[in-house]
C-alpha cells in the first residue's frame, strides 16, 4: 500500500466517522460487475474492509445498518446464521463458516480520510 494515496484511490469517508468498534461504513462496490456491499469499521486501531457477504451464505451480514460486530464487540458476526469472523484479517472463528475468510478490501487512511483500493475484481460503482 503506498504512503499516500495514488491515483486509483477511492475516497470513502472521513477518519473520524469510525469509531473503535463502532458502526462501520458501508458502500457499494461491483464485484466482477455485479452489485455488492462493502464495509469498512475500525477495530484496535486499525481501518479493515470488507465485502459484506458472508463465506456460509452469500447474504448481508449486518443485523442493523453498519452493525458487524457481536454485543461484546469482539467478532465480525453474521446476523443470519451466527458465523464469526476474525476482525483483524476476516478469518472464520466460529459457527458454520468453516475454514473460510471475509473477502478483504484494501483500505488506508491518511491525512484524516480514509481511502479504498479497486482491485481487478472489486471496482467502484460508475457514475
Amino acid at each position: 500500500m503506498p504512503d499516500v494515496p495514488g491515483a486509483d484511490a477511492q475516497p470513502l469517508c472521513a477518519s473520524t466517522e469510525l469509531a473503535e468498534r463502532g458502526r462501520a461504513w458501508v458502500w457499494d462496490v461491483l464485484e466482477y460487475g455485479r452489485p455488492m456491499r462493502a464495509f469498512a469499521l475500525r477495530f484496535d486501531g486499525t481501518v479493515r474492509a470488507y465485502l459484506n457477504r458472508c463465506v456460509h451464505v452469500p447474504t448481508e451480514m449486518d443485523w442493523q445498518p453498519g452493525e458487524f460486530l457481536d454485543m461484546d464487540k469482539r467478532w465480525i458476526l453474521c446476523s443470519i446464521h451466527g458465523a464469526s469472523y476474525e476482525p483483524a484479517d476476516g478469518r472464520c472463528v466460529g459457527g458454520p463458516c468453516g475454514r473460510g475468510k471475509l473477502t478483504a478490501v484494501a483500505v488506508q487512511e491518511q491525512g484524516g480520510q480514509v481511502y479504498w483500493y479497486p482491485s481487478r475484481d472489486i471496482r467502484p460503482v460508475p457514475f
